[in-house]
């Protein structure tokens, strides 16, 4: 395994391995090439099988102290070489094969955002599933399936949830229409999900929460540090999980001090840089060792890889429990700054610019939130005679 060992050592710092784990690994490499020595097993016969092998080998003759832990990176880096082949996928079913077209057709011939596509491929599989359950199989469907389905999720989920599981519907049954398996008016059939617009006052946690959750952060050390930045940036400047996870380091004009953000539908924008925004990414940035990638926010440990969306709303939540706050959702930090922007007199054209809508319809929700200006435009009852 000679010739592997600068190669794997290089591939284990990329991904921000510990020293321990590096070391540790490398010993793993030279035990496993003695080992196909004995065994005469050369590098173009190593497999899942042979590594198994090799593992149980070492456990017997060692009582268990070669670091198996450090066996793991030792197969991806081989698979990344080539050398150990990709393991065995399932047999793909028809829904599988099925909703991988689909999400094709949504990525391709539609061009929609990951986000968005991941939320339909997860409707479209519980729906065909729900349907094989029923059927056997992937066949013609029918209005008397959808209703079924539909009945069942809107049991389990809010007015809103109903109302992306319905949309998500819609779409797939378009394109099971072009594909022969459904009636091409079946998903004009759906039926909407009642939805009042405005009829609520928009939820948002009101500012001293979000200065206790900010609060909450140790800002120490490297978790800390891009904890503090991310909520930073969600309170601030309001933006949305998905642009957090998306920024990149050249999206900050260190010079200029403003952000360039890859918002809905990746259209992009420009927004000023507050000082303590700009001080919690260099404080988190001086800290974050150097990746292969050019996205500000990684995970903290190896394999490092940039956190998704759903990452940035994992740590909202951790916040709000050690603030010891009822938690509530990353993007009601968004309308807590629309809301304090009203409070402080900003016009609703100017909350729309620092959030990013397009059309002024977006903003004017939050019109509502200044209760006492409110007070003022409403009617008295009228009195009896």
């Amino acid at each position: 395994m000679a010739p592997f060992v600068d190669g794997y050592r290089d591939w284990l710092l990329e991904r921000g391995y510990s020293p321990t784990t590096v070391v540790n690994s490398l010993i793993a490499l030279g035990h496993l090439g003695r080992w196909m020595e004995r065994n005469d097993i050369s590098v173009n016969r190593l497999d899942d099988t042979a590594v198994g092998e090799f593992v149980a080998a070492q456990v017997r003759t060692t009582a268990g102290r070669l670091p198996l832990g450090s066996v793991t990176p030792l197969v991806a880096y081989l698979r990344d070489e080539g050398v150990v082949a990709p393991e065995p996928s399932a047999a793909a079913t028809a829904v599988d094969e099925l909703i991988e077209s689909y999400r094709l057709w949504l990525s391709v011939e539609r061009g929609l955002a990951a986000e968005t596509v991941r939320g339909r491929i997860q409707t479209a599989r519980r729906f065909l599933q729900s349907f094989g359950e029923v059927h056997g199989s992937v066949g013609l469907i029918t209005g008397a399936d959808v209703t079924r389905f539909l009945l069942a999720e809107c049991e389990r989920v809010s007015a809103a949830s109903a109302g992306v599981t319905v949309s998500g519907l819609r779409s797939l049954l378009r394109y099971l229409a072009s594909c022969g398996l459904a009636d091409l008016g079946l998903a004009e059939a759906v039926p909407a999900v009642a939805h009042w617009r405005d009829a609520h006052l928009p939820g948002f946690p009101p500012p001293v929460e979000v200065d206790l959750l900010l609060a909450s952060v140790n800002r120490e050390g490297l978790i800390g540090a891009r904890d503090y930045a991310v909520l930073l940036l969600l309170a601030r400047l309001g933006l949305r999980a998905v642009e957090v996870a998306r920024l990149r380091t050249g999206d900050v004009d260190w010079r200029a001090g403003v952000i360039t953000i890859d918002g809905k539908g990746h259209q992009r924008g420009r927004l000023p840089v507050p000082d303590d925004v700009g001080e919690a990414l260099v404080s988190y940035l001086t800290r974050r060792a150097a990746s292969r990638t050019d996205r500000v926010f990684l995970t903290p440990r190896a394999p490092v890889r940039p956190i998704e969306a759903a990452g940035v709303r994992s740590i909202v939540r951790r916040a709000y429990r050690r603030a010891g706050l009822q938690p509530v959702a990353a993007h009601q930090l968004r309308h807590a700054l629309a809301s304090s922007m009203v409070r402080e007199g900003a016009s609703l054209v100017a909350v729309g610019q620092v959030l990013r809508h397009r059309h002024l319809e977006s903003t004017r929700i939050y019109a509502k939130v200044d209760l006492e200006r409110l007070r003022l435009a409403a009617r008295r009852w009228p009195e009896a005679a």
